[in-house]
């Protein structure tokens, strides 16, 4: 039996290596283009593509799946299931139809909420105290399959993005596992959503990143927290923008009378107390325009920000 495995962050390699240790036949990897980082901007291949190639399975990489030439190219691996686990890409039909075991994805959220390309970010940002996965067999819609199984991921109070990523790699593979049999034998559930209930998780843009001082502390916190360590939170001070890295809650917070939110209230080698919607928040990672991320005591030391500045 072939398997076709589609995906490209971190987080679908405990999904691809499981495959490869249960003894699956893995055909062919499909990934996302290679693309340039860092500041030097060096060409560097997807986490996916670096697992596959570890194990000598052929990589595609095509720019878009719904290119005839990309599909003309799974079409020759003969799957006859298709894994695919935080790709990148819708697949057209002529993809979707192509596996006699369907093509199965493994989602980071508790479908039908969060479907769509940031589910995982967006249930920090919103406060949401569980997440999990869903595997499900894939349709047109986005992320509207039929469900197979779920399991439940507590997001804890400390947790960033790419904390949650990582607890959610090692379940979806670990589902994946446990299910793999049921489908191939025919066994598995397959359980409709109910579309009344679902919600849209969006790629974020650079306006998420930007800092509302008159939400409520903890909004802000979690904004802030749902954005790491692929961006930081920013505002403006002094005109140019100031990146903040972390956040936490002052205890107590209390609204101060006369006070905008934004305003810097208090500083001290703890970090920069600013004013919010309800209380205020203690800036403890920033980078200024045009510096390395540091401490915010390190920042401190050099005078610049004075008590009674807004930053807007």
């Amino acid at each position: 039996m072939n398997i076709v495995f589609m995906g490209t962050p971190q987080f679908a390699v405990p999904s691809l290596e499981m495959l490869i240790e249960e003894g699956y036949r893995v055909a062919g990897v499909v990934t996302q283009p290679d693309r340039p980082q860092g500041r030097k901007k060096i060409l560097t291949p997807t986490p996916v593509k670096e697992a596959a190639l570890k194990h000598g399975i052929p990589v595609l990489q095509p720019q878009r799946m719904r290119a005839p030439e990309a599909v003309a190219e799974v079409v020759a691996l003969k799957p006859d299931l298709i894994v695919t686990a935080a790709y990148g890409q819708i697949l057209p039909k002529a993809v979707l139809e192509l596996p006699k075991f369907g093509c199965l994805n493994v989602h980071g959220s508790l479908l039908p909420k969060y479907r769509g390309g940031a589910p995982i970010q967006r249930a920090i940002i919103n406060g949401e105290k569980d997440t999990g996965i869903t595997l499900m067999y894939m349709a047109e819609g986005l992320d509207t399959g039929d469900m197979i199984a779920k399991t439940v991921v507590p997001i804890e109070a400390d947790d960033t993005s790419g904390s949650v990523f990582e607890k959610l790699s090692v379940a979806g593979a670990q589902l994946l596992r446990e299910q793999l049999p049921l489908i191939l034998e025919g066994r598995a559930d397959r359980i409709p959503q109910n579309d009344a209930e679902s919600t849209y998780a969006p790629n974020l843009s650079r306006d998420d990143e930007k800092i509302d001082w008159s939400a409520d502390s903890e909004s802000i916190r979690n904004r802030v927290r749902g954005l790491l360590p692929f961006a930081g939170g920013f505002t403006l001070w002094n005109g140019a923008v100031f990146k903040v890295w972390e956040v936490k809650k002052c205890e107590p917070s209390g609204k101060r009378d006369g006070q905008a939110p934004g305003t810097v209230v208090g500083l001290s080698d703890k970090g920069i107390e600013v004013q919010t919607g309800d209380g205020s928040v203690l800036l403890t990672r920033i980078q200024p325009a045009g510096k390395k991320a540091m401490d915010a005591s390190e920042f401190l030391r050099g005078g610049q920000m004075k008590p009674g500045e807004v930053l807007s």
